[in-house]
C-alpha cells in the first residue's frame, strides 16, 4: 500500500510525465493487486526512513533520511542521507569523500602543469 500511495503522490504532483503514467498503465494492466490499491486514492510522502543503496565500489550503504520543504519553492525538497557514525556505511562514504577529493586534487594539478598553459 505505501509504494502505490507515494507513486500516487508524484503522480499528482507531476501529471504530465509521460513515463510516470505509462508505469501505472503497465502495472495496472498487469496487476489487479496494483489496481485494487491504486483505486483506493491514498497518498504519502516519506519525511524520514531508512534507504539502503547498491555503489558499484563501495557496496551497500544503509542510510538515513530526512527530507524538508523548502518554503520559498514550493515542489523543491531538500533531502539528507547521513550514515551512523562509526558504522560500515559511514566507513564507505569517507571512503567514497576521500577517493572524491583526491580527484578534485589531481585534476587542479593537470590544470596547472606548465606544459599545459598556453602563451
Amino acid at each position: 500500500n505505501t509504494n502505490v500511495a507515494i507513486l500516487r503522490t508524484q503522480s499528482g504532483r507531476n501529471p504530465l510525465d509521460k513515463r510516470l503514467s505509462d508505469l501505472v498503465g503497465e502495472l495496472s494492466v498487469r496487476s489487479e493487486e496494483f489496481r485494487t490499491r491504486w483505486a483506493a486514492h491514498n497518498v504519502r510522502r516519506h519525511y524520514a526512513g531508512t534507504k539502503v543503496f547498491h555503489h558499484p565500489v563501495a557496496g551497500e550503504l544503509e542510510l538515513a533520511y530526512e527530507a524538508m520543504d523548502l518554503a520559498e519553492d514550493p515542489g523543491l525538497t531538500l533531502t539528507v542521507y547521513p550514515a551512523v557514525p562509526g558504522s560500515p556505511s559511514d566507513e564507505r562514504l569517507r571512503l567514497l569523500a576521500s577517493w572524491a577529493a583526491t580527484e578534485r586534487i589531481q585534476d587542479r594539478a593537470r590544470a596547472t602543469r606548465p606544459e599545459d598553459v598556453r602563451h
